[in-house]
């Protein structure tokens, strides 16, 4: 007998699980959480891929999925429950920690609501929905007990399940895509599926009266956030706290407050006021500011107030001036005795001196000030925009000891988004805050420090999989600063989850210039577009003498930009073109409006790279008396053009022993220390061939000479690359005795352009940041609607080169798919809205002409 049995004939591998969990409920509550875990992936992979049709964002993984938009809106009754069970689950999965029998049957009371819920709205069969049932704890009490065996063997599973998703995901993908009898052998059952559950739904009158519970599970999820956070609730003032003298409360002016955080020494840091989960948590800040100010009566002290309404949480320190702010979770009881201690002992930053031996230059001590003064205003994000070379890094270390020294800042986060940026920035702290402990994150144990250097990918896992004993090590609250170096990269793109995460002090540094910057990243940095906290842009540091600028020596070597040239398209074409996904690896991957198969033909000829590097080497700046080429940069297309390039470099100069140039990319064995062999002036390697590697954040200011061998689509990216040759390096061609003599200074640097690149970006066009990865969906979509589109200009010129009954075999076609996935896109969301002229016209499109250009410009 189950609970489950209800499921066991329609959907027995489902029932396994469950039953399993049930079995499991008294004699390992641990193992019964983690079960029922392994079945919601079940059900919440079969309701996003099969039910509803949605496509992963950025992950694929359970979190990701059940909190996206789309699919918590579908399923928001139990969405709760499906909370509840993910993070019971992993506590469990992780051993973070022993779960009680109460928990487990919990657990499996959630897992119910999640079955039966799927079952009526979700699936063939609603009619088999025990709707006025509820979860009967006295039969999962007879379930035989878990021996130790299955207890290892389901360790293994889950484990080995984690460990190999991403590669499932990977190879399922790889093998859709080479058997199209399988994709549409599984597009047809998943259609077959839709169609059933769409007619099972229709004929099902009986309306969903189960009792999901919402109170009781908002409830739990906001206990289990607590507990994440180290707050055990345990102690009798910690929920329902009675505080007396409430205005307004009722005639005894007693209040009871949701739960209160109380300090080591009695006093409460926080409190906390609960509403119901379809409400805004913000309804509820007028009642908590009544419980603080009573509180603060009562104790001497305020306490920060949170508001949740167990999704969505807010924090208010209003004693320190701050509004409420949204926030992912809740800080620990260290983190709210340092705001409390903060709101007597941080001094203001406008007006206190940034060390000057660390950043000295007046453009980086306004930078810091300006900082500064927008902090002391109570706004908690900055982005600094200083073009490459002219000391960002050193600007930041500045600003991290003034925040520290006032009060400001005990731990930082600071973010890069590749290995090498995380080294190049820990040696920065080692020279300029050799007090400080600091530990990267990439490579170094995880100890106690101050600052934390990490990649994107690094951070985002260390939040999950690193715990200590009071619960997550990485909580909301544990960092006060967090840096984002080169912003302009849009990382917070595919990583924006991090910065929703951590609730500190945000500063973003980018090279990119002002004009060129997204709006989308000034949104992030809640500012006005094109008015970033402080600016020094790359032309104003050149005429100061900090940086200097390119000799430009253009190439024509016969693969113009054919077809397209940038300063000819409309604003709105523009930001079409830069809109697209640019792949830098697989030349295959590049849109057919780039240029003909020849441009990659070219790049590929032995002679023509064999006259492009001989240009290098004979016109190239030198150094040593003349004897040997200085540093330099050659940009490739992708990691074969790279490898080409230093066979046919080998090829052509074998007296420099191999070792002259060099590939770093990330595919090379001991990148890093290539880079940093790169970075000593006298040291081969002296010519790096890179791949999307070296274009950002390397600081060499020996590098007298880039090649320009692959077309750069973006703006940004073009300067960055440029970047890498305008920092000042003195007596690089030798030394003088005059003091006053810099003939021997770096003066200038060469680019050696041979793909038109200089000539593209001379009329400075406007760029967009770095897009976001089409999904294949979006790229099906506006490949279909090409054909039409192109079909139909071709017939209405008479310019068609097959046959007619062909052009409309194809036409039609394309135009069915369209139409069919139009029609299927749900009108009254918010998306959808400003389209609506464009979807609506889907009717037409069978018979109609033309239609094509305008909706593919709006997909």
């Amino acid at each position: 007998m189950s609970n489950f049995a209800f499921i066991q004939a329609a959907w027995p591998e489902l029932y396994d699980e469950c039953q399993r969990a049930e079995s499991y409920v008294i004699s390992d509550p641990n193992a019964a959480a983690f079960t029922a875990r392994v079945a919601v992936e079940k059900v919440v992979d079969y309701l996003f891929v099969d039910v509803f049709g949605l496509t992963d964002e950025y992950r694929s993984d359970l979190n990701a999925r059940m909190n996206g938009a789309a699919f918590k809106n579908r399923t928001s009754l139990i969405n709760n429950q499906l909370n509840l069970i993910r993070l019971r689950g992993n506590d469990a999965a992780h051993g973070n920690r022993k779960l009680s029998q109460r928990d487990s049957l919990g657990v499996l009371r959630d897992l119910f609501d999640v079955v039966v819920w799927t079952v009526k709205n979700g699936s063939p069969f609603p009619e088999a929905a025990p709707l006025g049932a509820s979860f009967d704890a006295t039969i999962a009490q007879k379930r035989a007990p878990l021996g130790p065996g299955d207890v290892k063997k389901l360790a293994a599973r889950f484990a080995e399940q984690k460990a190999n998703a991403a590669a499932a995901i990977a190879e399922r993908e790889r093998k859709i895509a080479e058997q199209s009898d399988v994709l549409a052998a599984r597009e047809a059952e998943i259609t077959l599926l839709r169609d059933q559950i769409a007619a099972a739904q229709a004929a099902d009158t009986v309306a969903d009266s189960h009792d999901y519970r919402e109170d009781e599970t908002r409830t739990e999820i906001i206990d289990l956030l607590l507990r994440d956070a180290g707050w055990a609730l345990d102690g009798p003032g910690d929920r329902e706290y009675r505080v007396d003298g409430m205005p307004g409360k009722n005639s005894s002016g007693v209040g009871y407050i949701d739960y209160v955080l109380w300090g080591s020494d009695g006093k409460p840091l926080a409190i906390v006021e609960a509403k119901r989960t379809s409400r805004d948590p913000s309804v509820g800040g007028p009642q908590a500011k009544l419980y603080a100010d009573t509180l603060e009566t009562k104790t001497g002290q305020r306490p920060v107030i949170f508001l949740s309404n167990g999704y969505r949480h807010q924090i208010w320190d209003d004693a320190a001036g701050y509004p409420p702010r949204e926030i992912a979770g809740f800080y620990t009881r260290e983190e709210l005795e340092l705001i409390i201690w903060r709101r007597t002992h941080r001094r203001p930053l406008t007006g206190a001196n940034a060390d000057a031996a660390i950043a000295g230059r007046p453009y980086q001590q306004r930078a810091i000030a300006k900082v500064g003064e927008h902090f002391d205003a109570h706004q908690r994000r900055a982005l600094l925009v200083m073009a490459t070379g002219t000391g960002k890094t050193r600007t930041t270390v500045a600003l991290i000891k003034l925040l520290m020294e006032q009060g400001w800042a005990k731990r930082i986060l600071f973010l890069a988004d590749r290995k090498a940026l995380v080294t190049q920035a820990g040696k920065a702290f080692a020279a300029h805050l050799p007090e400080v402990a600091t530990i990267n994150l990439t490579k170094d144990k995880l100890t106690e420090a101050r600052v934390y250097l990490s990649t994107y990918p690094t951070m985002m896992n260390a939040i999950d999989g690193v715990r200590d004993n009071n619960g997550r090590r990485f909580g909301p609250g544990f960092f006060d600063l967090i840096v984002i170096d080169e912003a302009h990269r849009s990382v917070y793109k595919k990583y924006g989850a991090l910065f929703d995460w951590f609730d500190g002090l945000l500063l973003g540094l980018t090279a990119t210039p002002v004009d060129d910057i997204a709006r989308s990243t000034y949104r992030l940095f809640e500012l006005e577009p094109g008015v970033p906290t402080d600016s020094y842009p790359l032309d104003e540091a050149i005429a100061e003498g900090y940086l200097v600028g390119p000799e430009n020596l253009v190439y024509d070597y016969g693969f113009h930009r054919e077809g397209i040239r940038y300063t000819d398209l409309s604003e709105e074409e523009q930001e079409n073109w830069d809109a697209i996904e640019w792949s830098e690896e697989d030349p295959d991957e590049t849109p057919a409006e780039i240029a003909a198969p020849s441009v990659f033909r070219s790049l590929f000829n032995a002679d023509t790279a064999d006259k492009a590097l001989a240009e290098v080497m004979a016109h190239g700046l030198r150094v040593a008396g003349g004897d040997r080429l200085g540093k330099t940069i050659v940009f490739a297309m992708n990691q074969k053009h790279a490898v080409f390039l230093k066979e046919r470099f080998d090829a052509q100069f074998p007296h420099l022993g191999g070792q002259f140039a060099q590939v770093i990319t990330s595919q090379s064995d001991y990148a890093e220390t290539l880079i940093e062999d790169f970075s000593q002036p006298d040291k081969a390697p002296h010519i790096a061939i890179s791949v999307d590697m070296l274009d950002t954040g390397i600081d060499v200011p020996e590098v007298l000479n880039l090649v320009l061998f692959k077309q750069v689509h973006s703006k940004t990216k073009f300067w960055q690359m440029i970047g890498r040759g305008t920092r000042l390096a003195p007596d690089i061609f030798g030394t003088s005795s005059d003091h006053e003599d810099h003939s021997g200074d770096k003066q200038a640097f060469r680019v050696f352009d041979f793909c038109g690149n200089v000539e593209y970006f001379g009329q400075d066009p406007a760029d967009r940041a770095t897009a976001v990865p089409q999904s294949l969906t979006q790229r099906l979509f506006a490949v279909r609607a090409r054909i039409a589109s192109r079909l139909d200009s071709a017939a209405l010129n008479d310019t068609l080169s097959i046959d007619p009954e062909l052009n409309s075999d194809v036409r039609e076609n394309a135009v069915a798919w369209l139409s069919e996935f139009v029609a299927g896109i749900p009108t009254d969301s918010f998306l959808a809205r400003p389209h609506g002229r464009a979807c609506a016209s889907t009717a037409h499109l069978r018979a109609g002409r033309g239609r094509f250009h305008s909706l593919r410009l709006k997909i």
